[in-house]
């Protein structure tokens, strides 16, 4: 898979370090200073440059990238990258960093494949655990109709203390991840969950109820 990755910010670099790993990488960075920091460190092509700029992106060879990923701290580049990405060079994924979780529906409804929250925890996933073919499937659903859910299971919750293969969990939801102990762990059939785990879910937002009462027990209408 060939990847373009814009930013080279937390997010940016991890990403970078951990698909460089098996797929070729290239990442634009437009601060000399960070691109060069980077290339000494991570094993993938680095170039100085603005993403937001087309010969930048024709440069770091969009035309063969399966995905784009902008990943700065400026929402407007991000969106300006996908939007680029996508219109200009035909682009098939494009994945950007919501800084502001209020402009998520917007990057949505503007073309933007995965739109990620900058603030979220899975942000977090992105950097430490999760590859970007996975964050792909898991947004492949509906474009722009999900919720990111983060539950911390109380002593009562319906699944403690099952295996994640032992649930039905609502239509069209999936458990991404859970935080435990400060620890991110990515969950398999044979995972257990515990009490105070802190869950990360994704659902339909018609479903978003369905999926709590799921997670911690019937929530009660007041």
């Amino acid at each position: 898979m060939n990847v373009i990755i814009v930013g080279g910010g937390n997010i940016g670099y991890y990403l970078a370090e951990k698909l460089s790993e098996k797929h070729y990488v290239v990442l634009i960075e437009k601060e000399p200073k960070l691109s060069q920091e980077i290339a000494s460190k991570i094993n993938c092509l680095v170039i100085t440059g603005d993403g937001c700029d087309p010969e930048v992106l024709k440069n770091a060879g969009i035309k063969k990238a399966d995905v784009v990923a902008a990943v700065t701290g400026n929402d407007e580049d991000n969106l300006i990258v996908c939007q680029i990405a996508k219109e200009i060079f035909n682009v098939k994924r494009t994945v950007a960093r919501v800084n502001n979780p209020k402009n998520e529906k917007t990057f949505s409804e503007l073309g933007v494949d995965i739109p990620v929250s900058g603030t979220s925890l899975i942000a977090k996933v992105i950097e430490e655990e999760v590859n970007l073919e996975d964050i792909t499937s898991l947004f492949a659903f509906r474009r722009g109709k999900l919720s990111i859910l983060r539950v911390d299971l109380p002593e009562n919750s319906p699944i403690i203390n099952k295996k994640l293969k032992e649930l039905v969990l609502p239509e069209n939801s999936v458990i991404v991840a859970v935080i435990r102990e400060n620890q991110i762990f990515m969950v398999k059939e044979d995972f257990v969950f515990k009490e105070y785990d802190e869950v990360i879910a994704i659902t339909e937002v018609e479903n978003e109820t369905m999926l709590l009462n799921f997670l911690i027990g019937e929530i009660k209408e007041e």
